[in-house]
Order: structure tokens, then C-alpha cells, then sequence
């Protein structure tokens, strides 16, 4: 069932400013091969060695994940790249075309297994690639080529490359915050802001190496590239662990929300078209990362209180019943959640989801808004969409926040949001 059934146009063409990004990024691309190929490389055993840095990196990169970094020492060999002035106390002569044509070409070689299996990069990751790469080279490269950095020794150095790198850091998540805003129009402000959280994490680790690698290599040469990968190696080995116990937990939580399904309890499929929807209308209200995620697993489970009833609600449909009722089912939920084990903010959402929505928190008014729209979308047939919001606004003076069915209405509005088939 696609959520675009509302009647709304769809765009005929990709949002401006992410053209403009690929584009940019692909005119850049061409020029610097065209001209390094025209030019001839200079220091090719250093251009080398930092080619086979990156294209390694994409070899190891995590397929199909959804981490914003997915190839870690792919981009820390690229920045300590850009940021590279001496090799073992010997000046180096590259510019920045050279640095973006070296991690094109080693990115697009190490892209070819991934893509065989049909699991290669997005044109968002090589994008951004591409473009800070070429931010960081043109920050340090002129400078360095110039003999303006003569002057800066041992600790400054260091403490320029860092300041360089965190200019790096700020560019490529507003990089990712614009492309995110212009695919799928949530606020600007709030993906900014988790992508800068995200920083924090592996991104972090990235531009510690980078600096390192740049420093390490002026010293002692180009053997300090396989020392200084190890460290970043095993992150990303602990970083994919996490992301493995994090798929199972969701997993887990997605197996009991559907035993309300097997139960007969519910329609086949409603939990997770909640769970869609209901997040897509957190992002379009500005929730963080962790509200939304905590969002996702209670409108998996906010259903799970009808396990407890002796006779099941028609459809499952608890929009409809009265209040008192609804509060019941919602206390048993929480109830259940509890035991399970999952975490308590998610239990709290569930048991208040039939509360007034003034005396609610955020997340439990986007579930009972989404679940109460899903039930009468379902029951309206054809024209179900517009039925169900315009049956919501009309509830708005109670049951259901006014920002939170508009915000549900926006969502519905957008192309490319598809909710999982019934069953």
C-alpha cells in the first residue's frame, strides 16, 4: 500500500540542490582524472601507496549498512591524503587535483566487488567523498605548496591539521544534512544536528587517523600507513558487532509485535506500517535519533496489550472503542513491553497512547495519531487517505495534537513513501 495514495502530484524531477551535489561532485571527478592523466603523477610510489590505502578501505566497506560512514579507512586514508606534505622529511609535490584523482580512481576500483553483488556505494557517499576530499586539499594543498606553512612547527602543525580536519568534518555533514533535506524534505535543522552527532562517533576516529597517517608519514614514510590502519581496522570490526547486536535487538522487537498477527488479533502488516509511518512523522517534527528509534519499537508494540483480551477487537481496530477501554489495553501493553525486557521510555509510550494527548509525551501522541489513521484508512477503501485525515482534524480538539495530523498529512503528501503490503 503506498502512502502517496492522497492524490497529490509527484515531483517530475530529483530536488535541485541534490543535482547541484552530484553534479558539482562529478564535474570535479572528470576534471581532476582529465588533468592528472594530462599532467602524469607526481610521487607516484606515494600516490600509490595512499591509492591502495582508500581502495582497501572500500574493500572492507560494510555493505547494505546504514551507517553514514561506511568505509572508515577508505576516508581516513583519503584525508591524510589531502593533508600530506612530507614523506619521511622529503617535501611532496601533489596538488589538489592529483589528491581527488587518486581517490576517485582508488574508490572506483575498490567499488567494483561490491557492485558485482549489486551492493555498491550510493551516489550520496561518493558525493561527499569526492567533495571534502577536495574541501580538505584545498585548504592545506596551495598553502603547503606555497611555502606558507614553513613556519608552522611540531604542536601547531598538529593543531592545524585539526582544525583543517574539524572544517572537513562540518563540511561533509552539512554535505549529508542537505542531501538528506532535499530527498525527503525533513527539517533541515534537525538532520544537521544528528549528523553532527553521528560525528562524534566513528567520524571522529576518521579524522584522528587521517591527522595521524599525515603526521606519521612525514616522519618516518610511507610504512606508517599499515601501523596506523590497524587501530582503525579493529573500530570498524567493534563498530560492525554493534550494528549486528543492534539488527538483532530490532528484530527481536519486530518478532513480538507480530504475535499479535499470528494471534489473529491484529491485520497482517499493521504494526509495521505504523512503525513507517510513525517515524516518518517523528522526522517531520524534529525528534533526535534516539526519540526516533524509541518511537519505531512502540508503534511496533502498541498493539500488544490485545494479547490479554479474551475476545479480540474487530480488526484489531481500537480507534473506535471507548476511552476506558482503550486505556486498559494500553496499560497491559506497557505491562507486557516491561517483561520483555525492552527499554522502559518504550514501555511508556505504549501505556500512554490513550491518555489525553495534552498530558502525553510527544512520541505516544505520533502513535496514536498514525495507528488511529492506519485503522480508518483501512476501513474507508479507496478514498480511505483523505477520509482518515480529515476524520483526524476533526478529532484535533482532544484525541489527536493539530501539529502532529498535519505533520502526518505532509508525510502522506511526499513521493517515496511505501508502507509494507497487508500480509
Amino acid at each position: 500500500m503506498s502512502a502517496v495514495g492522497a492524490g497529490l502530484p509527484r515531483p517530475a524531477r530529483p530536488p535541485f540542490a541534490l543535482s547541484l551535489v552530484h553534479g558539482s561532485a562529478a564535474l570535479l571527478a572528470v576534471v581532476a582524472l582529465a588533468g592528472t592523466l594530462w599532467q602524469g603523477l607526481d610521487e607516484r610510489g606515494v600516490a600509490l601507496a595512499f591509492g591502495a590505502l582508500v581502495a582497501v578501505g572500500e574493500l572492507a566497506r560494510w555493505s547494505g549498512t546504514e551507517e553514514r560512514e561506511s568505509a572508515p579507512l577508505g576516508a581516513a586514508g583519503a584525508l591524510a591524503y589531502a593533508l600530506l606534505g612530507e614523506n619521511a622529511g622529503h617535501p611532496t609535490h601533489h596538488g589538489v587535483l592529483q589528491v581527488v584523482a587518486v581517490v576517485v580512481a582508488a574508490v572506483l576500483v575498490g567499488s567494483v566487488p561490491h557492485v558485482a553483488r549489486g551492493r555498491g556505494p550510493t551516489l550520496d557517499h561518493l558525493a561527499r567523498r569526492v567533495l571534502t576530499v577536495a574541501f580538505t586539499a584545498v585548504c592545506f594543498q596551495p598553502l603547503y605548496n606555497q611555502g606558507r606553512l614553513l613556519e608552522w612547527n611540531g604542536p601547531a602543525y598538529a593543531v592545524l591539521l585539526v582544525a583543517l580536519l574539524v572544517l572537513t568534518a562540518l563540511c561533509d555533514a552539512v554535505l549529508a544534512a542537505v542531501m538528506a533535506h532535499s530527498r525527503t524534505r525533513w527539517p533541515f535543522g534537525p538532520v544537521l544536528r544528528d549528523e553532527l552527532r553521528a560525528m562524534l562517533g566513528v567520524g571522529s576516529a576518521v579524522c584522528a587517523t587521517g591527522a595521524v597517517m599525515s603526521l606519521a608519514v612525514a616522519v618516518v614514510g610511507l610504512w606508517a600507513l599499515p601501523v596506523f590502519s590497524l587501530p582503525l581496522l579493529l573500530t570498524q570490526m567493534s563498530f560492525r558487532r554493534y550494528a549486528a547486536v543492534r539488527t538483532t535487538y530490532r528484530q527481536t522487537i519486530a518478532s513480538l509485535a507480530r504475535a499479535t498477527e499470528i494471534a489473529g488479533y491484529t491485520p497482517a502488516g499493521h504494526a509495521r506500517r505504523v512503525a513507517v509511518l510513525s517515524r516518518a512523522v517523528g522526522r517531520e517534527l524534529g525528534l533526535s535519533e534516539p526519540d526516533l528509534t524509541v518511537l519505531e519499537y512502540a508503534a511496533l508494540m502498541h498493539d500488544i496489550g490485545q494479547l490479554s483480551l479474551v475476545d479480540p477487537v474487530p480488526a484489531g481496530a481500537t480507534a473506535a472503542l471507548p476511552t476506558d477501554e482503550q486505556r486498559r489495553i494500553a496499560l497491559l501493553g506497557g505491562a507486557v513491553v516491561r517483561q520483555t525486557g525492552v527499554d522502559a521510555e518504550v514501555a511508556v509510550v505504549v501505556e500512554r497512547q490513550a491518555d489525553p494527548y495534552r498530558e502525553q509525551p510527544v512520541s505516544a501522541r505520533i502513535v496514536r495519531a498514525v495507528n488511529a489513521y492506519e485503522e480508518m484508512a483501512r476501513e474507508a477503501g479507496p478514498t480511505g487517505p483523505l477520509t482518515a485525515l480529515e476524520q483526524l482534524r476533526l478529532a484535533t480538539a482532544r484525541d489527536y495534537q493539530p501539529e502532529v495530523v498535519e505533520s502526518l498529512a505532509r508525510v502522506l503528501s511526499r513521493p517515496g513513501l511505501t508502507l509494507p503490503q497487508a500480509g
